[in-house]
């Protein structure tokens, strides 16, 4: 098992990325907070200051199993313009490894070229940006290595679908369960 790495700017969105890291290491994963900026604090759309575990410079990503892309403007633009970060995403995508996004950063993913051909979902509003997706507007889509998520209130079943990806029905099940998720 390696490492779940997600990515904050300020401007997250609070509820969508907490809930990731949340639900993920609930599930046994070891996660990782990122800052792709100079600060190891990052500031959320709403208020909430958030110490990361780590800078984007000062890892190397060797263990990284998936790479989490919260929503929250202008949070997910900041994402997107991380030379790094594109790169990295690039490089893991292209390995079949799996990459993950909800509310506007999906839009990373769309302008990288790594949704073409492949059903999707976000924010309502940010649909152009997913370059040659079929975009659904379910909640939660799982495509392939893929998985996206439409906004806020799909925050649940977005990390939930992450952690079925990575440790299969029967543990997403369980966590769905214990947390008393309607599902």
């Amino acid at each position: 098992m390696g490492t779940v790495y997600v990515f904050f700017a300020d401007g997250f969105e609070e509820i969508e990325a907490l809930t990731a890291v949340d639900v993920l290491r609930r599930a046994g994963r070891n996660v990782k907070i990122v800052s792709v900026t100079p600060d190891e604090i990052v500031r959320g759309a709403h208020g909430v200051s958030l110490l990361c575990d780590v800078n984007f410079d000062n890892c190397d990503f060797y263990d990284a199993e998936l790479l989490l892309l919260p929503g929250g403007m202008p949070g997910a633009a900041t994402l997107g313009e991380h030379e790094g970060l594109c790169k990295l995403l690039v490089d893991f995508s292209s390995k079949g490894k799996p990459v993950a996004a909800i509310c506007a950063a999906p839009m990373v993913l769309g302008k990288l070229g790594l949704l073409k051909g492949k059903k999707a979902t976000c924010y309502p509003g940010f649909e152009q940006y997913l370059e040659g997706a079929e975009c659904t507007g379910e909640p939660a889509v799982r495509d392939g290595n893929v998985v996206t998520g439409k906004g806020p209130g799909a925050s649940m079943e977005f990390a939930l679908t992450v952690v079925e990806l990575l440790a299969g029905k029967e543990k997403a099940s369980e966590l769905t369960e214990a947390m008393c998720v309607k599902r």
